[in-house]
């Protein structure tokens, strides 16, 4: 839609100079600073009310008049709002984190405000009824009718009264879980522990090396060690010193319930909230109201899906557990304090040594980051067609790297960002994000009208060290592949209307384009694109392999476990808690709850809860949406048996899922893309079949 120009408020920023103003394809990251945030708001927010006033006047309409404007409404304003967030979790600073929080009630109050507007909603009803509207075709009429459910979802028909206290509490909930948020990051990033190497016994050379120099560059001697996932993981995997286990571990439990940045007060806040805002909108229960229009349909068919997993790992789990049970014994002595929590991977790993001769270790020369992605680049430019090419743009932090991907016409696509290390002033975990949104639009300057995508991808991978480069371990090249699949699902789709692009599907479907991609990992064909000796170029050996192979399904049942302990507690919370009762505590109820489903005992203080972002540190995420792991997981190993079946470079094959479902977005029911491409509903059993966990 027309930009409306910027208005004249005295401030340098509303007139041109603010970088985030009319941002364009090629953001200009090394000129963005905190300063440029609230003003840049503050404008956009003045122009997209008066366009929105335009499209709420009553008058005959069509569809690009209409649905179309009002599909890029909000267009500049989400830039801007997801370039602010992405730098205060890649590069924050009191500065970044102040000027987030000053944004958050102004773009939260306009969100809410935009559903409920009783002229855009009548507008919106009035249009459904013009003969235009009928003589739509299928995406565009499903963009309509998706449209008119979300402003009924969001209160649209909501009396005055209860409109005013929904926007109350989405506000509310905008400032808890960002806060929830921001004390995850500082509690994460305030840790540091210095050891002498004596205590890293056990420890890979290359992560004690780390830590030396990472020592060093604090003016400190000896190791420094952090919360970050490349440092405390391998510590709790492989020091021989238990006590430093211990402590490693106790300090990351207690991120979240420090004093100061204790989020068990905001858990409980935030189930109030969300359960009022879910009765205010007509619904039983927070789970009910997110997953109306995901797969899963209510929150107690997902529970129930969580469940029947359960009941049908257990066996399996608690075999496993016996085992090791039994092979500790053998190697500590009868009279061996019982596994805690910071024994389990320690005991696991020697077991699985002794089990398969394999040490994940052993996998890392050959896995350098550079060769993963130049490897699984080849791998999408044989299976669909695609290629990626390194570019220059400006960036937020000299690490970060930036691409483009064309098609096999050479059209250029999508670009992306990648932004792979962990530091002290970025969140953890992986995460990808679209900066903007593409496809096959109307656009002034591009012939054809086909726009780019734009997204990024970040992790918090093992850092380069001296001389030797990022070395990977398994696991993390399948985030990268993950991460990737959500890149792919964000770049190569085609569909015309932006809201219904890309991976703006139903959230228990999002997850089958990433986790798809995990399954070449460990093809062995996929495999000799990118593992490479570092050194000597020498392909991944052939019994190494077979080693990896034999040890891949290693604790299945623990790994499934995990995560249904985390799915359930998430659903249990949204539908089974009641937060308003007297002496309500989230935290004690989840640490009953996950229990069962840990093979050591949770200490009281457990309360990794009060850390967990997926749930907690926006308004939605993935609250009563965990489970949608497990769930796409159930389409993505029954999806890639095509793969297996026809070829795993078949380029046909390819072709299909491109068409059939990364280009399609939310174009269709998730349900029918599925059966668009496997011709039938999912199989639940072959993810229990590639874990191992069906009875021989």
């Amino acid at each position: 839609m027309t930009q409306v120009p910027p208005v004249a408020d005295g401030n340098p920023h509303a007139q041109g100079e603010n970088p985030l103003l009319n941002v364009g394809f090629r953001i200009p990251f090394d000129r963005i600073r905190p300063e440029h945030a609230e003003p840049a708001v503050d404008t956009l927010l003045v122009q997209t009310r008066a366009s929105l006033e335009r499209l709420a006047r009553a008058g005959e309409r069509d569809y690009a008049g209409f649905m179309a404007d009002l599909d890029t409404l909000t267009e500049q304003l989400d830039t801007v709002r997801v370039i602010v967030g992405h730098l205060d979790g890649v590069v924050t600073s009191p500065e970044w984190q102040a000027a987030k929080r000053a944004i958050l009630p102004k773009v939260t109050e306009f969100y809410t405000q935009l559903s409920l507007h009783p002229g855009l909603w009548a507008a919106l009803k009035g249009f459904a009824e013009t003969d235009a509207a009928r003589a739509l075709d299928p995406v565009r009429a499903r963009h309509l009718q998706m449209t008119l459910d979300e402003f009924r979802r969001e209160g649209a028909d909501l009396p005055e009264e209860q409109k005013a206290r929904l926007l109350e509490v989405n506000t509310r909930l905008a400032q808890l879980t960002n806060d929830f948020s921001k004390n995850v990051l500082d509690a994460t990033a305030a840790f540091e522990l210095y050891v002498p190497g004596e205590r890293l016994a056990g420890v890979p050379g290359r992560v004690r090396e780390a830590t030396r120099l990472d020592a060093q560059k604090h003016g400190q001697e000896g190791h420094r060690l952090t919360l970050h996932q490349p440092t405390v993981e391998p510590v709790l995997t492989y020091a021989d010193d238990r006590e430093l286990r211990r402590e490693l571990w106790l300090a990351q439990n207690a991120v979240g319930v420090q004093p100061g940045r204790d989020n068990r007060p905001l858990v409980l806040d935030i189930l109030r909230l969300r359960r009022e805002q879910a009765r205010l909108l007509g619904f039983r229960d927070f789970a009910d109201y997110v997953l109306e229009d995901r797969m899963a349909g209510r929150g107690e068919r997902a529970l129930t899906f969580e469940r029947d997993l359960e009941a049908r790992i257990r066996p399996f789990f608690e075999r496993e557990n016996a085992e090791l049970e039994a092979f500790y014994r053998e190697q500590a002595g009868a009279d061996a304090p019982a596994l805690e929590a910071w024994d389990v991977a320690y005991w696991a790993e020697k077991q699985r040594q002794a089990k398969y001769d394999f040490d994940e270790e052993a996998l890392r020369p050959y896995l350098a980051l550079d060769n993963v992605l130049a490897g699984m680049f080849e791998l999408v430019r044989r299976v669909f067609g695609i290629t990626v090419r390194e570019a220059e743009a400006p960036v937020w932090h000299p690490e970060v790297r930036y691409y483009e991907i064309l098609d096999e016409e050479g059209t250029h696509i999508a670009s992306f960002y990648t932004d792979w290390f962990p530091r002290d002033t970025k969140r953890s975990g992986a995460w990808m994000n679209g900066f903007m949104t593409g496809g096959p639009r109307a656009s002034a300057d591009r012939e054809g009208g086909v726009d780019p995508h734009l997204g990024l991808m970040c992790g918090n991978m093992t850092p380069p060290s001296g001389e030797t480069p990022a070395l990977l371990s398994i696991r993390e090249v399948e985030t990268v592949f993950h991460e990737f699949g959500h890149l792919l699902h964000h770049a190569l789709s085609k569909v015309p209307v932006r809201s219904l692009s890309g991976t703006r599907v139903a959230w228990d479907f999002v997850e089958l384009p990433s986790q798809i991609m995990e399954n070449w990992v460990l093809e062995r064909d996929a495999l000799d694109l990118f593992a490479r000796h570092y050194q000597t170029g020498e392909r991944l050996p052939d019994d190494l392999y077979q080693r990896l192979i034999a040890a891949r399904n290693y604790r299945a049942a623990n790994t499934t476990m995990r995560q249904l302990a985390f799915g359930t507690v998430d659903l249990s919370l949204h539908i089974e808690f009641d937060p308003e009762a007297p002496g309500a505590d989230p935290t004690q109820e989840a640490r009953e709850i996950m229990a069962r489903f840990f093979p050591y005992p949770l200490m009281p203080e457990y309360a990794r809860i009060a850390q967990f972002g997926h749930l907690f540190s926006s308004p939605v995420g993935y609250g009563a949406g965990y489970y949608s792991y497990k769930w796409a997981e159930v389409l993505d190993a029954d999806a890639f048996s095509r793969f297996a079946a026809e070829g795993i470079f078949n380029r046909e094959t390819g072709r299909a899922y491109v068409d059939t479902i990364l280009s399609r977005g939310n174009s269709a029911d998730a349900a029918q893309l599925y059966r668009d491409f496997m011709g039938r509903d999912p199989d639940p059993e072959a993810l229990l079949k590639r874990s191992g966990l069906v009875e021989a």
